[in-house]
């Protein structure tokens, strides 16, 4: 099928339906006959039309892309955001814990990158990321693989369908077809395919057996991860983190200069005792506090309480707080106003030095959408207000500050 006129757009996605909408953008235009086509998968593709009307495309596509891209020299960290595989990918090698299967995209390609090739000559993309002009991020583990960390980490294999479709894009090549729409090769590991991008936080294994220790050492040792997520709600009933299991993995990622992020889903007042106990037991071990410690505007004095007990947790000089999944915490709409005075608290007693954005993808996407969440902390932090200095750390220098050596060029 010959295609004319064709025009790109990048759009958020606000509902998830048939399996293949993945982009943040559309790529559509009109048949021979004059019928509209419209291509919402980032499936690879190839359109076969006149070059002449798709190159006259190409500045406006050029244009998006280099609009977006940032002058200044102080990057931009995501310090959280999760992917896992896409549903074919997980029936073909990639398979989601039985009864955490996603329920919106979170494949990487619907963050980074679509990619629009030319001729084989000229590349223009659009990215998530790019349009709201981040540089780089740490991707936690998410609960839709569990311990499972082979999406992340595992590398390319030889199969006999790889080689067929890398014989098949051999003779795309070969043939030259005016537009070629590519996408990220499933089988390839995203830490290793995007080293300078992509910092990796590994998933805390408690089980009562021990092992959880040595999965902790290889992930960190063998497979490159930088950090490590408790989640208290995966320790045995009864157990809490401050068991001998969760002593010893927080003491080995101090031992490896691995920080360790908590995730309070349920209320810091019911993990704070632990998180206490883990720092003054372990004080070399860096830690993150995930989304505020999932402290809300507090409302009552019980919630008072909680806040303030976050911020006293500021006399441990190795607890960070992420700043991140605004609408979790929030108790308005976009873009999450109530939040000014929570930010400039937490900026008051543990230093703009020790808190970080983060957005939550994919799950920010249908609340406010990515670009949107990383400027809803420069609208909040105009109401407190937080110098420009300040932000830059809020921004990027305090995830880079954890993680050095990480998302250089």
């Amino acid at each position: 099928m010959r295609v004319r006129n064709l025009s790109f757009s990048v759009v958020k996605i606000r509902e998830f339906g048939d399996l293949g909408v993945y982009s943040w953008g559309g790529i559509w235009g009109c048949g021979a006959g004059g019928e509209e086509v419209r291509f919402n998968s980032v499936k690879p593709l190839i359109i076969v039309g006149s070059r002449r009307v798709l190159l006259s495309a190409a500045p406006a596509v050029q244009m998006a892309t280099t609009a977006n891209t940032s002058t200044t020299t102080t990057k931009l960290i995501d310090s959280h955001l999760h992917v896992w595989a896409s549903p074919k990918e997980a029936a073909d090698m990639y398979p989601y814990f039985p009864g955490q299967e996603p329920t919106l995209p979170g494949h990487v390609d619907f963050l980074l990158e679509v990619a629009i090739v030319i001729n084989q000559h000229n590349v223009f993309t659009f990215q998530c990321m790019a349009e709201a002009s981040v540089d780089g991020a740490l991707i936690v583990q998410p609960i839709n693989h569990k311990f499972d960390h082979s999406y992340m980490t595992r590398s390319a294999k030889w199969t006999f369908i790889s080689i067929i479709f890398l014989t098949m894009k051999f003779f795309m090549w070969y043939l030259k077809p005016d537009v070629v729409l590519c996408q990220h090769n499933g089988s390839d590991s995203v830490l290793k395919k995007y080293p300078t991008k992509f910092v990796g936080c590994c998933l805390a294994n408690p089980a009562e057996d021990g092992t959880g220790l040595n999965q902790l050492e290889h992930l960190i040792l063998k497979d490159g991860y930088r950090a490590v997520r408790f989640n208290p709600y995966l320790w045995p009933p009864g157990q809490q983190m401050t068991n001998e299991i969760g002593k010893s993995m927080f003491s080995k990622a101090g031992e490896l200069g691995v920080p360790v992020g908590f995730m309070c889903m349920k209320g810091l007042n019911l993990h704070l005792s632990e998180i206490e106990r883990l720092c003054t037991e372990f004080p070399s071990t860096i830690v993150m506090l995930d989304h505020l410690a999932f402290c809300k505007p507090p409302t009552n004095d019980e919630q008072k309480l909680a806040f303030s007990e976050l911020l006293k947790l500021s006399r441990f000089p190795q607890v960070h707080i992420k700043l991140s999944a605004l609408f979790r915490v929030s108790r308005k709409p976009y873009p999450y106003e109530d939040l000014s005075k929570l930010l400039s608290q937490v900026v008051s007693s543990f230093g703009a030095n020790r808190v970080m954005w983060g957005s939550d993808f994919p799950y920010v996407v249908p609340e406010c959408g990515y670009k949107e969440a990383k400027e809803a902390v420069s609208i909040i932090a105009n109401h407190v207000p937080l110098s420009s200095s300040e932000l830059e750390w809020v921004m990027g220098r305090t995830v880079m500050q954890l993680f050095q050596g990480h998302w250089l060029s």
